[in-house]
């Protein structure tokens, strides 16, 4: 599906989907609960659907009660020896560690760009917890028998959170006590999340707050089913809002500045460029102003390098966005990726520096771009193309089903013509 976008101003109100983070987590852990729990103002994209077929598979029951609620019968009972997770890196990497709990050998499979993200940051943590493991090389496939045992391991934690947190959420159902060392972390906000929604199933997980290299989890506990909204999503608020600090003004609902989500610092650099910005209890609402260059490191938040490519596409001078590293093993080389499109928008971005980006502001061209299956990607470009005289299009632009099925009719909504 190709989608053309052109000039527009832009004015009015969105509600973007729920968390797809938070979603994600608190399905596994529904998993894990015996008894029902209820998981409210849920979005269904592709990732979430795909978490729901691997609890599924695990034993899980899930009942559909409307377009944005689920019950979710929990209970750790494998029906199947494959969990499918899609393109979802979060999935891979939150289910392997859950499907280990388990004495049942279970094949873990995925399709598209996952097939050549590294997996291999778990290969040998999982062996050091008693697991049996087939790799392909550190990619998918990869099977895994159990049971996980406790003990102390330790973790690179340089590439991604998500495995931490697949650890996190399946070592309290271990017979042992765990401690794990983790050197390196990084998006730290995305394990605050993490510890927060096991809380809120009734287990705590103590670790060190200065700088989450150490956790202990204790062994042979139990979560509790819950009853749960799922916020709004930041990840995908993130380039609406940057929509408006370029294209005129726009309010976004049902998201928070209290939230544990890492994307809650689009905020600041949303400030750092000029924007105008009113913060209230449950909304944001960012208005165009002159934007100039800013500074910024999106190390422990890289999904937002997309939305910041935009922003800093519409800034006057030359931004410089730290954080590239975290980018290589993305939905596409996302720092190449944003280089290669932008330019063809007539935007010089330089990424030869380690670890930084420099996008120059200036006008954007009419051109024909590719998403390259990102679904961040596409977004960013839509909402660059609001600056563009003549017209942009993207092509494989239907991959926004993975976060943000209603991204480009929430989009149309608020677009003047």
């Amino acid at each position: 599906m190709d989608k053309t976008i052109s000039l527009g101003s832009v004015k009015g109100i969105i509600t973007p989907p729920s968390s797809k983070s938070y979603a994600q987590r608190a399905i596994a852990l529904a998993l894990m609960a015996k008894g029902r729990t209820t998981l409210r103002n849920i979005e269904f994209c592709k990732d979430t659907r795909s978490a729901l077929s691997c609890i599924e598979a695990l034993g899980a029951k899930v009942t559909f009660v409307d377009d944005s609620t689920i019950v979710i019968d929990g209970g750790l009972n494998p029906i199947s020896d494959t969990l499918f997770v899609g393109e979802s890196g979060l999935a891979t990497r939150l289910f392997t560690p859950i499907a280990s709990l388990n004495t049942t050998p279970i094949c873990i499979k995925g399709e598209g760009t996952l097939l050549y993200r590294p997996m291999e940051m778990m290969i040998e943590p999982l062996r050091q917890l008693g697991v049996t493991i087939r790799d392909g090389g550190g990619f998918l496939p990869i099977e895994v028998q159990g049971p996980i045992h406790g003990g102390e391991v330790e973790v690179d934690g340089s590439v991604s959170s998500q495995f931490i947190t697949g650890l996190l959420l399946a070592l309290p159902l271990a017979q042992e006590d765990t401690v794990l060392h983790v050197s390196s972390p990084v998006s730290t906000p995305y394990i605050d999340m993490t510890i927060d929604t096991a809380a809120r199933f009734g287990v705590d997980i103590m670790h060190n707050t200065d700088d989450y290299t150490e956790f202990f989890i204790k062994g042979n506990q139990a979560y509790t089913p819950a009853d749960i909204a799922i916020e709004g999503d930041w990840s995908g608020a993130s380039t609406i809002l940057v929509a408006g600090a370029i294209a005129g003004e726009v309010t976004v609902r049902n998201i928070s500045t209290l939230s544990k989500q890492a994307d809650t610092a689009i905020c600041r650099a949303l400030e750092r460029a000029g924007a105008g910005i009113i913060i209230e209890h449950d909304s944001i609402t960012v208005s165009k102003r002159d934007l100039q260059a800013f500074e910024f490191d999106a190390t422990n938040c890289p999904d937002l390098f997309p939305a910041l490519a935009a922003l800093a596409a519409a800034a006057e001078g030359v931004s410089i966005i730290r954080g590239t590293e975290r980018l290589r093993h993305k939905e596409s080389d996302r720092a190449e990726t944003i280089r290669h499109e932008y330019e063809k928008l007539g935007i010089k971005v330089d990424i030869s520096e380690k670890d930084i980006m420099k996008i120059e502001g200036g006008k954007i061209m009419p051109a024909t771009t590719f998403s390259h299956n990102d679904h961040r990607i596409a977004m960013s470009l839509a909402v660059s193309a609001l600056r563009c005289d003549g017209e942009v299009t993207i092509e494989n632009a239907e991959c926004v089903e993975k976060s943000y099925p209603t991204f480009f009719e929430d989009l149309n909504s608020i677009i003047i013509q």
